[in-house]
């Protein structure tokens, strides 16, 4: 297996979803664009969702034209069959469909039963053929939920044999409020691998409890080697109650690249967007990288 890994940001998204003062759209751009500058090939920028819900993602068409697009995938988060068809009038390189393993937060998080989320991925599934687009679902609180606990991986296992039965074969296991730990990411991942061994799995993590990076590379051992994570540890989930930020990206790449562990962004450039991003919000940031530099960065001794 080869041990490069795949970043998507999902700051455009996750990130941005979670703030209540509205951020103007060409500053979304913006920092998106430094995203990409950076060298992130794969950028969750927006999410197709009723504005009543996310208020803060009603200019999501615009964002998405106004992206420097050229060399990256662009992918949507959608909840429903309408949100599915403005994605691809936009013209997105993938739908990025969300379904909870937990019923308490599948219903809070997009109003339906987990049944009757898949029951519309079929025809949602069909619809991306249609339009030669990529299809991915993301199993929300995959490793537990905040209403129901935490979970075996039978109850995840029973959700991926309807998903497998419809024909998804891209799936991203979410901890969405960070409830995991690194010896249920090894065992999840292990068993669902050899389960669906023909299936893409991806990781999107949460550092609610400060396990964020361990769960990160215990996905790598695991066998993993697609993340979300999102600029300065920002994001959270409006239906989760102490939900918090993702993992943070240029904390994940900083690891990564001084693990030796080839990936595609510069840290430093990642860290300059990360800090346009706070200056632009107006309040400090949970990312570490950003606040103390680069491991291999030295201070020079004052002479006296």
């Amino acid at each position: 297996m080869s041990k490069k890994v795949y970043l998507t940001d999902v700051t455009g998204r996750d990130g941005f979803q979670m703030e209540k003062e509205w951020i103007e759209t060409e500053e979304k751009i913006s920092i998106l664009n430094q995203i990409i500058q950076a060298g992130v090939t794969r950028i969750e920028a927006t999410s197709f969702v009723s504005p009543k819900a996310i208020p803060q993602l009603k200019d999501a068409k615009e964002v998405i034209s106004s992206l420097n697009r050229k060399g990256i995938e662009l992918v949507t988060l959608v909840p429903n069959l309408k949100g599915t068809e403005l994605a691809i009038e936009a013209d997105v390189d993938e739908i990025n469909f969300v379904v909870s393993i937990s019923e308490t937060h599948n219903n809070k998080n997009v109003n339906q039963s987990v049944g009757d989320s898949l029951e519309q991925i079929k025809i949602i599934h069909q619809l991306a053929i249609d339009h030669h687009k990529r299809l991915n679902i993301s199993l929300g609180t995959t490793f537990g939920c905040p209403f129901e606990g935490i979970y075996q991986v039978d109850k995840v296992l029973k959700v991926m044999g309807r998903l497998d039965s419809i024909g998804v074969d891209r799936i991203t296991l979410a901890d969405t409020t960070g409830m995991a730990n690194p010896k249920q990411i090894i065992l999840f991942v292990k068993t669902l691998k050899a389960a669906y061994p023909n299936t893409h799995f991806s990781l999107h993590l949460h550092n609610t409890r400060g396990m964020g990076l361990t769960n990160l590379y215990a996905g790598y051992q695991a066998g993993i080697r697609h993340f979300d994570a999102a600029i300065g540890g920002k994001g959270g989930c409006p239906f989760a109650p102490g939900a918090t930020g993702n993992v943070c990206l240029e904390d994940v790449a900083h690891m990564l690249s001084f693990m030796g562990i080839p990936i595609d962004p510069d840290v430093r450039k990642l860290t300059e967007a990360a800090k346009n991003l706070e200056t632009l919000l107006g309040y400090q940031l949970p990312g570490q990288v950003m606040k103390a530099g680069l491991a291999s960065d030295t201070t020079a001794i004052e002479s006296h």
